[in-house]
């Protein structure tokens, strides 16, 4: 519910009698005032959702009060009142800021008109200012052609549709949020609000409010009452994002509102209906959290009706350069660029790192390779600067399609001793896979010059860089005492 409370302003005593009869019925708190003096006294004291206010009051004009009140943070919606209606009167009072204009006399008819428009517009600025103050939606879709993806949107296509609640799984990084967005997409409430809770960003103190809002005066700050994110999804849909971070003395409330689909406000007696779809994200494993005791089971029943999992970007290999291209030509128009695309080694070295921050790690990893690359020139693989995480050589072929890789990280290795790092790039490489950032670069660009016969200009369009970057990176080497083949004119 949108509106709760509203205040009659009209020194016609059938006028507002018959006002709060109607208000009443609709199961609003009403309250009312004859005068001026009487309504900046009411104002001040308490907030309304919406104030009905007549133009001719004995002691003022109904338009000035209205844009006194426009000043104040939390500024009802006004309905203006005239038994004189004249077109030029109904424009005034509108750019004044009145949300509405009637007529006496009105009927009940016309007064269930202005109560709707009220609500849908109340529950619209509630929704947009959530949304203003979450930096939780980025631009994305849910793309990939594997076997694990195409499995996946068949499960999608089946839920969508229905009012399910839904359990993601899936490590960090893989598009949990994405998932329900796509969900979201698909779903009869497409065109409701869909709200999010990132549940491990929320204080343990302040959780609650959010979830479920708070009166005025409930505690110390909150200085108004506050719809929470419950409320603002009502006939929508509500993200519980990283559910497993909620903590346990609110897991018992939680419940209930996915059982009835009500709740009391922080501070509140009142019980409020909502009609919303819930669906959950968790990167944890929900019943190894409930063996610890920091998750109810019953909760976790309610919450899991319809389970989906995010296979991670190791399990789905060929969508890897999918989404490598798709994030490339989305950074290189946010940046302003014209890439042509990746180099070949560039392709290699992303099918063959095995990814543990998922498609997260693999947008960041483009973006920055975006951004060190020069306009006009595609990204090659000493862009990416990916980390040592992999055994496999950038040279190494691509793993079959849909095969997990075989680890995350290889285990750890005992050091090399200290005669085998003095010795050649090649040697060092063959020892094991302890190698800095800087030194995997210089054996990549020295690899590359020798297969280009020591043609700079070749090497240099091979590995996406200029010619002047080249000269000064050999020129390095070679002060660092690096013996370098011959170099072929440019």
């Amino acid at each position: 519910m949108s509106l709760e409370k509203i205040l009659v302003i009209d020194d016609e005593p059938i006028v507002r009698l018959t006002l709060e009869e109607l208000l009443r019925l609709h199961r609003f708190t009403v309250s009312s005032a004859s005068s001026l003096v009487e309504a900046d006294k009411m104002v001040a004291r308490e907030s309304f959702d919406l104030l009905f206010v007549d133009v001719h009051l004995p002691d003022g004009n109904g338009q000035e009060f209205l844009e006194r009140i426009s000043a104040l943070p939390e500024r009802p919606m006004v309905v203006m009142i005239t038994g004189y209606g004249t077109i030029e009167s109904a424009v005034s009072c509108m750019r004044a800021g009145a949300f509405d204009y009637l007529i006496k006399p009105f009927t009940a008819g016309q007064i269930e008109v202005v109560l709707q428009k009220a609500e849908s517009f109340s529950q619209l600025v509630k929704v947009n200012r959530a949304l203003s103050e979450s930096n939780s939606i980025g631009e994305g879709e849910l793309l990939g052609r594997s076997l694990p993806m195409t499995r996946l949107r068949q499960l999608i296509e089946k839920v969508a549709p229905t009012d399910a609640t839904v359990l993601i799984t899936g490590e960090s990084g893989t598009g949990k949020e994405m998932l329900a967005r796509e969900l979201y997409r698909l779903s009869p409430r497409r065109k409701e609000p869909f709200i999010k809770v990132n549940c491990a960003a929320v204080s343990e103190t302040l959780i609650e409010s959010e979830f479920f809002g708070h009166e005025k005066g409930s505690f110390t700050g909150a200085t108004e009452r506050r719809e929470g994110r419950f409320e603002l999804a009502d006939r929508g849909t509500l993200l519980l994002d990283e559910v497993s971070e909620i903590p346990l003395h609110l897991q018992a409330k939680l419940l209930r509102v996915l059982q009835e689909r009500e709740f009391e406000r922080v501070g509140g007696t009142k019980s409020i209906k909502v009609n919303v779809r819930v669906l959950a994200t968790s990167n944890r494993d929900l019943l190894q959290v409930i063996e610890k005791g920091s998750f109810r089971q019953d909760l976790y029943y309610r919450l899991n009706v319809f389970p989906l999992h995010m296979p991670p970007l190791r399990e789905r290999r060929e969508d890897i350069l999918l989404l490598a291209e798709n994030f490339l030509g989305r950074c290189a128009r946010k940046h302003g660029l014209k890439l042509p695309g990746l180099t070949d080694a560039a392709r290699t070295l992303l099918l063959n790192y095995s990814w543990p921050g998922n498609v997260r790690e693999l947008q960041n990893t483009i973006e920055r390779a975006v951004i060190l690359t020069e306009n006009g020139r595609p990204v090659s693989a000493t862009a990416l600067s990916l980390p040592v995480l992999d055994r496999a050589s950038t040279a190494a072929a691509p793993l079959p399609p849909s095969e997990p890789s075989p680890a995350v990280a290889a285990p750890p290795e005992p050091p090399l001793p200290a005669s085998a790092k003095n010795g050649s790039p090649a040697e060092r490489m063959e020892k094991g896979p302890a190698l800095s950032l800087q030194e995997i670069e210089k054996n990549h660009i020295l690899s590359a010059l020798r297969s280009h016969g020591g043609n700079r200009t070749q090497t240099a369009a091979a590995l996406g860089i200029s010619i002047r970057t080249l000269r000064n990176k050999l020129a390095a080497y070679r002060a660092a005492g690096e013996a370098i083949e011959a170099e072929a004119a440019e």
